[in-house]
């Protein structure tokens, strides 16, 4: 009787293993990866210095500095994109107003961190940037927008032919790329979430993203995870047992930055010029 029960242990133990490892595989061989390698890509825009995260000013500085940009997509209550990373207007402009909210004509009333910079829109950074160099673009869903959000700007780059990739943090967007637009290249965030005090996710999705497993949906051509929480099984599986591309975030020393590229991940920087 006890080896019995020991061999339906044993049983379950494999089988959830093996689940767990397949789990975590995405997929390989986008014939436009190639294109993101090798940059160094600045978080938010070459910000600082009077020119505010996510504006116009940040995002010029990078264009002139020779970098790829990361940058933030909210969809606002017309319809139109706003690129802003939260969607409370309290930190970036100070006032108490949330982006879904807005529209085209109001972004020009609320200007970014006390200068004469205001939120700008997508295609405005598109038009900036042309192709110059490549654009990591973060879905910032909310109030369960998620496809309404990711299919405005799949629209949005219908015609844009510069290099670019999609990511975000909530799993809905990769899956929805990849039922709906299986050509671009999409990407899911994560950290270890179960560290984060303010995350309000449950407990098991907080474990399940920390771990990855919604790659088992959205089977992702690059895994963008935080710089610090990177050295974990999950992460190990999917760079070098299913060789998914890694991308990670956010660098604030010229140190890390050599370590992340001596370990080639793609690398998000801030506050200092690589």
């Amino acid at each position: 009787m006890i080896m019995t029960d020991m061999m339906v242990v044993f049983l379950i133990v494999a089988f959830l293993t093996v689940l767990f490892f397949l789990s975590q595989m995405g997929r390989t061989g986008h014939k436009d990866l190639s294109a993101l390698r090798g940059w160094n890509y600045a978080h938010r825009g070459f910000h600082g210095d009077g020119k505010p995260e996510n504006s116009m000013a940040a995002f010029r500085a990078a264009l002139d500095h020779g970098y790829g940009i990361e940058l933030d997509v909210h969809l606002m209550k017309d319809g139109n994109l706003a690129v802003i990373h939260d969607a409370s207007l309290k930190r970036t402009a100070r006032v108490d107003l949330r982006i879904e909210d807005l529209t085209l004509e109001d972004l020009a009333c609320y200007p970014l961190e006390g200068t004469k910079e205001i939120i700008p829109t997508f295609p405005q950074v598109l038009e900036l940037y042309c192709g110059k160099a490549p654009l990591i673009i973060e879905l910032k869903p909310e109030r369960g927008n998620f496809a309404q959000l990711s299919q405005a700007v799949c629209d949005a780059l219908e015609c844009y032919t510069g290099p670019y990739c999609i990511e975000s943090f909530d799993p809905r967007c990769i899956r929805w790329l990849r039922l709906n637009r299986p050509d671009i290249i999409r990407g899911q965030l994560a950290e270890n979430f179960l560290k984060s005090k303010s995350s309000k996710i449950p407990w098991i999705l907080k474990l399940a993203m920390t771990l990855n497993l919604p790659n088992f949906l959205t089977r992702p051509d690059f895994v963008a995870y935080k710089f610090t929480d990177r050295k974990n099984l999950s992460v190990w599986l999917c760079r070098r047992i299913w060789k998914i591309q890694g991308v990670t975030w956010t660098l604030r020393d010229p140190a890390d930055h050599l370590t992340a590229i001596e370990e080639d991940w793609i690398p998000i920087f801030e506050h200092y010029n690589p």
